[in-house]
């Protein structure tokens, strides 16, 4: 039995290989430090609601006629005029407190029920989930880490309806697992093996809840719940079948054992964020997948220490790293062995061995959720990175579709797409919504974003022809293709900007202006060391200290959003301005370098991660994934009310250096938010992230994520469930079983008014 490696120092959602010597803005000059002045809030108030898992409850009331007739008869009074119903008020709602409650809270006058969690059954033979670590079947079950979502309305036929309210289809990222040294624990009757090699038995199971899913949903009365037996139930996982797409199909770099012809991939790994095509399908953004597989230790010689070397660790893929699960172990079946990537064939293209596997992963990968028949497609005209969400602007007949994309990694880029065919209104309902998709995405140009100290910026064109990829000296491109599969090497090479894990965008639909979420970076610097160190610039301009109880967490810890305006040209414009909208970071922390845009108690926040704009009443949806703030305040979701780039005004942040040097780093920073414009809506419980967010058309059912709830629970503790970190949802009366479980909950308003206002 082999020693299992030691995983504590490895974090595979914290990946940070971007080593190349791109510079940044501005020098800085001193970290300050900050001890936490902290506005510790109450587990709840009277204008919020501390809720278990209520049903849905409706408001009503009602009257009698109680005239009285006398003689002779009066005449009748005139009716009493109707009364006129309040106008609505966005953000209208009572801010809730910050909680370390284990239970979702959400305002005073909403209520929320738990509608599909870890492994619900998706077909009616499938059997109720025990949740004792006994459960099998996954293919026909949710998986797990719930994380990005989109909504597709169903008409009473069947056929998709952009106005259906009660009854569509869930499309369903499933991320990762909860693990502890290997094993996903709370899968496992006994927590699962914690050496080498694991059991196929608890591997397959693992495998099994990566992916997506598409759910039915319905509303019946006021009550939502899944149709288990929906002929629209269906599930991808890390070994379905999947074609590749764009300039990549067919080429050298996508050839395996598997595919030798390089035309098609086995499954989807580490989906995270999401978006929704303009033609109704879904797309999944592949994330943090490059943990999962593993190379020798003499893998680099073996290879010739080939350019391929160089694509691997600028990927996070060193030689002799360990894997996130240790699937290769469990037996010389292909379907573990897919998890090696060495050079271990004799083949000159990689057709008898895995060496080219982890070219398959890290797309933007569409899916038809109306038609679970057709393959999915991975999108390599948009480029391979740590994705995060696809985000559109608005589609304008004549012009070219733009995607926005983030690469969630310490140190990594954001991007756009612009596809080369214009936008045709009768591809809003075509007959084949995959063959759309050829059409708008897989031909186009992909960009990365340069931000400059001014407030402005660059799209940098990724192609081939651009002699600076062509020649450049760290890495031999052979085509478009190469480009698009090494998209962070092409980036590298033409001076993209740095940035601080770019994870969520939105497209704000009142102006079209771009949103970005960065959710932290611990490499930030004053006086950087190392290669993997930066020193702030004016798109990222915090560095400091933030203390958790003991531990000082540097960088800048509690992240940031960005927001851009595309140029006249508009998506396909070269060029855009842009500023800093919102500054994450505690209420009383130093607002002259940290709390930079005054959040108050009720709207102070760290670590932004999903973003959603809502296409019926504009507000701006954030959501957090954080670790530097749980001891005040479990992960959240705030409502927002943006305004437009350059409604504040330049901040400057002086920082001294540790030879006493100083510099002056001026960044452009939005209008600070009121209690109008900014507030948060819902916490949720103990050890969990607040990840994706759709909607019914109306605007009055939300579906929110709730992953990875009591994620620190440690493996040795799983017999004693006291000892879990959180108990959510069994603790508000949903399911079997006392492990903690990922799982989609829907909001409502109580008077059947529209979520948020």
């Amino acid at each position: 039995m082999k020693n299992l490696p030691d995983l504590t120092k490895i974090d595979f959602n914290d990946e940070d290989s971007n080593t190349s010597k791109n510079p940044t803005f501005d020098a800085v000059l001193a970290a300050r430090l900050s001890r936490r002045g902290l506005l510790r809030g109450g587990v709840g108030s009277a204008g919020t609601a501390l809720l278990g898992g209520l049903a849905v409850v409706g408001c009503g009331g009602g009257g009698n006629d109680n005239g009285i007739p006398v003689s002779p008869p009066a005449p009748a009074p005139a009716p009493a005029p109707a009364p006129v119903p309040a106008p609505e008020k966005l953000l209208g709602f009572e801010a809730v407190a910050k909680s370390l409650a284990d239970a979702v809270v959400v305002p005073a006058g909403y209520s929320f029920s738990v509608l599909y969690a870890l492994g619900d059954p998706l077909t009616a033979g499938t059997p109720a989930y025990k949740n004792d670590g006994t459960d099998t079947a996954f293919e026909n079950r949710a998986g797990d880490h719930h994380d990005g979502m989109e909504w597709f309305g169903l008409d009473a036929s069947g056929k998709a309806s952009l106005t259906s309210v009660d009854r569509g289809l869930l499309a369903v990222n499933h991320e990762a697992t909860t693990d502890e040294k290997l094993s996903s624990f709370f899968l496992h009757a006994a927590g699962g093996t914690t050496t080498l090699p694991r059991p196929a038995s608890e591997v397959d199971k693992e495998i099994a809840i990566h992916g997506i899913s598409v759910v039915e949903v319905k509303k019946t009365a006021d009550k939502w719940a899944t149709v288990q037996d929906s002929a629209f139930n269906f599930r991808l996982t890390a070994l379905s079948d999947i074609e590749i797409a764009g300039p990549a199909r067919g080429n050298a770099l996508l050839v395996t054992k598997y595919s030798p012809s390089g035309l098609k991939t086995r499954g989807t790994l580490n989906n995270c964020g999401t978006g929704k095509t303009p033609w109704g399908t879904f797309l999944t953004g592949e994330e943090n997948w490059f943990g999962y597989f593993t190379r020798s230790a003499t893998d680099d010689t073996a290879r010739g220490n080939d350019k391929t070397v160089t694509a691997l660790k600028r990927y996070g893929s060193a030689q002799g790293g360990a894997s996130r699960h240790g699937w290769e172990s469990a037996g010389p079946d292909d379907r573990y062995a897919r998890w090696i990537i060495s050079k271990t064939g004799a083949s000159a293209d990689g057709s008898d061995d895995y060496r080219n596997e982890l070219n398959g992963m890290g797309y933007i990968v569409e899916i038809d959720p109306l038609d679970k028949a057709k393959s999915a497609k991975k999108r390599t005209a948009l480029g391979r990175f740590a994705h995060e969400s696809a985000a559109f602007g608005k589609p304008v007949v004549g012009q070219p579709l733009v995607v926005y994309m983030g690469d969630d990694a310490r140190n990594e880029y954001t991007y756009k797409f612009v596809s080369t065919a214009l936008w045709s209104a009768a591809d809003a309902n075509p007959a084949d919504r995959l063959a759309t998709g050829d059409k708008y995405l897989n031909d186009g140009k992909l960009y990365v974003a340069k931000f400059n100290a001014n407030g402005t910026g660059e799209w940098l064109e990724l192609s081939f022809t651009n002699p600076v990829i062509a020649g450049y000296a760290g890495y031999a491109f052979a085509d478009q293709a190469d480009v698009c599969v090494n998209a962070r090497l092409a980036a590298d090479a033409v001076g993209a900007t740095k940035m601080d894990r770019p994870e969520w965008g939105g497209v704000n639909p009142a102006n079209g202006e771009i949103y970005q979420t960065l959710t932290n970076n611990s490499n930030r610097r004053v006086d950087p060391t190392g290669s993997s160190q930066l020193a702030p610039d004016s798109a990222n301009p915090r560095v400091y200290t933030d203390m958790k109880g003991a531990t000082a967490q540097q960088g800048n810890p509690n992240g940031h959003l960005l927001r851009m305006r595309e140029g006249s040209a508009g998506g396909a414009a070269t060029s855009f301005t842009w500023d800093v909208y919102l500054f994450g970071a505690e209420a009383g922390a130093d607002k002259a370098m940290i709390n930079i845009s005054s959040l108050t108690a009720d709207q102070d926040f760290s670590s932004p991660d999903g973003l959603v704009f809502s296409p019926s009443t504009g507000i701006c949806w954030i959501q957090t994934d954080d670790g530097a703030y749980t001891d005040v305040t479990n992960c959240m979701m705030l409502a927002a009310l943006p305004g437009q780039v350059g409604d504040g005004a330049a901040k400057t942040l002086s920082y001294t250096r540790a030879d006493s040097s100083k510099l002056d780093v001026t960044t452009p920073v939005g209008k600070a938010p009121t209690a109008d414009t900014l507030k948060r809506f819902l916490v949720g419980p103990v050890g969990c992230e607040i990840t994706g967010m759709c909607e019914t058309p109306d605007g009055k059912a939300i579906f929110v994520n709730i992953q990875h709830p009591g994620e620190s629970t440690k493996q040795a503790n799983l017999a004693d469930p006291t000892l879990y970190t959180s108990r959510w949802p069994s603790n508000a009366g949903y399911g079997a079983g006392s492990r903690p479980r990922s799982a989609t909950i829907v909001i409502t308003k109580n008077d059947g008014g529209r979520v948020g206002s």
